[in-house]
């Protein structure tokens, strides 16, 4: 439920210390006909949160590189710059030792991805966090959704129709509007009876589904409205979940079965499936990202089981209010702040000793809109790398620390090395193009022999993830689509990725901010 009274407030817990504020004085109810509560004081807890944030975010108080991650760095860009130089004065085989890195590079992930998801196979393996058969009803934690939306009223009502469809439905909805300029006032009115707040201001309760309430921001992007809602809130656990995006009816029971479960889950994704639009170019899109969630879902479980986990997607992912009261929220100034944030709580719990646990709950699954255009799948990308390389900077001292114990000794510094991935990808093509330009035709042979292998060392790893999927999720996926995939990705999506990547690369250099 929202902090209703003055009294209520005051009874916040300790761990609030402050965080960016997006809206002063107080939250205001909106006229209704039903009489409202009295004011939602928020003055407190949004100082509270943008101190806590403060403390924690190393944005904000910077920390030393490690030498490893000098080492790395350095080391990589040395590498790239003279494999690059090697390329254009050899002819034969190590005319292309880019491309030989990249693909070695990339299966040694394959390897290690492998290895760690082998407990699937066990007689009795489960996810690491229980299902709802392990749900304990005296300790069942409340939960509240923030659906945080700008200009989305096309899809507004069925995600919001899908929360409150849920088979354990949340003890509170609140739409966090970041300035929407549409018909998302209409939309709420028509089906929802909910009438247009104030800028500022919280309405009351949408008559027939109480649970939901519209808290109505200027625009000031999506962390800002996601702070804004979370001073508000009083459930133990919170859910972020975009606008564009539908869960499936029992996701929310699995959510809160699996923090009821582990007294230590601090943050969690459910598994998103892709979406896109009709038509054949959409439908490829749709495809080859299909296979890419699974690829990237099979990785998060696998860095789960050491501890090492760093996204939880900001579309469908679930908190324990105190530990993410207590690193500050989210960070309005960073691309990718559900990333960045699962790195400052990894952070702070090693520094005050509180053993979180952040975990990929198999058994909740969601629908996400996702591009279903060239142009704004690389915009996507950009703006997801870019953040990615900041987030890699503001938490360089992390890299290759071992008090950060698997995450610091292994997964940070190959997310290090994922910094030029795919300009060693990019790379690896042009030179390619490059000795088929100039007649090159024992390293063009060579060259195809090495993609070939690559393929089907990708046709067999596409195949096994498919199966671990479907055993982790329980969902039924197609494994022919998947392995005809592994012939055309390489030439085609591959090549998007490490374009967008790239362009990234440029946003990040140049400070660029708007997308």
């Amino acid at each position: 439920m929202l902090r209703e009274t003055p009294q209520n407030a005051r009874e916040a817990p300790d761990i609030l210390r402050e965080a960016p504020a997006t809206v002063s004085g107080t939250i205001r109810a909106a006229p209704d006909p039903a009489p409202e509560p009295a004011l939602l004081p928020i003055e407190t807890r949004a100082a509270m949160l943008a101190r806590n944030f403060a403390a924690a975010s190393s944005r904000v108080t910077p920390r030393r590189a490690t030498g490893t991650g000098y080492v790395i760095h350095l080391g990589l860009i040395g590498l790239w710059t003279g494999l690059l130089a090697l390329g254009l004065v050899l002819d034969g085989p190590f005319a292309w030792s880019t491309g030989l890195v990249y693909l070695t590079y990339d299966t040694a992930l394959l390897v290690i991805t492998g290895m760690l998801t082998i407990n699937l196979w066990k007689p009795r393996a489960a996810p690491a966090i229980a299902a709802s058969a392990t749900r304990d009803a005296s300790a069942r934690p409340g939960l509240a959704v923030i659906v945080a939306a700008h200009n989305e009223a096309g899809i507004l009502a069925a995600s919001l129709r899908a929360l409150a469809g849920q088979s354990d439905p949340p003890e509170c909805i609140l739409l966090a509007d970041d300035g929407s300029s549409d018909d998302t006032a209409a939309v709420l009115l028509r089906e929802f009876g909910l009438r247009q707040p104030e800028p500022g201001a919280i309405s009351g309760p949408a008559p027939g589904l109480p649970a939901l309430r519209w808290l109505r921001l200027p625009h000031g992007g999506k962390a800002r409205a996601l702070n804004a809602a979370l001073a508000l809130m009083n459930e133990e656990v919170i859910l972020t979940v975009d606008a564009d995006t539908a869960l499936a009816p029992n996701s929310l029971g699995e959510i809160r079965a699996a923090f009821t479960a582990d007294p230590q889950l601090a943050a969690a994704t459910g598994v998103l499936i892709p979406v896109c639009g009709k038509g054949v170019v959409s439908t490829l899109f749709q495809h080859l990202q299909t296979y890419e969630y699974i690829r990237n879902y099979v990785s998060r479980y696998a860095y789960m089981q050491i501890g090492s986990l760093l996204l939880v997607s900001g579309a469908f992912a679930a908190f324990r209010r105190a530990p993410l009261l207590a690193v500050g929220g989210f960070d309005p100034e960073c691309l990718v702040e559900d990333y960045e944030l699962i790195h400052r709580m990894h952070r702070y719990s090693v520094d005050h000793g509180q053993d979180w646990r952040i975990a990929a709950i198999g058994s909740a699954h969601a629908h996400t809109d996702v591009p279903d255009r060239p142009l704004k799948f690389l915009r996507q990308r950009r703006r997801w790398f870019a953040g990615f390389l900041e987030t890699q900077y503001w938490h360089r001292d992390m890299i290759g620390n071992p008090r950060f114990g698997m995450l610091g000794r292994l997964i940070l510094p190959i997310k290090a090395f994922d910094t030029m991935q795919p300009i060693f990808g990019l790379t690896a093509f042009l030179l390619l193009g490059y000795f088929l330009l100039v007649g090159q035709l024992k390293a063009v042979a060579f060259v195809l022999i090495a993609m070939l292998v690559k393929i089907l060392i990708d046709l067999a790893f596409h195949a096994y993830s498919i199966l671990l999927y479907r055993r982790w999720t329980g969902m039924r996926v197609a494994i022919a689509p998947a392995l005809a995939s592994s012939f055309i990705e390489p030439f085609t999506f591959q090549l998007l990725r490490h374009s967008g990547a790239a362009w990234g690369w440029l946003a990040f250099i140049r400070g660029r901010r708007n997308w």
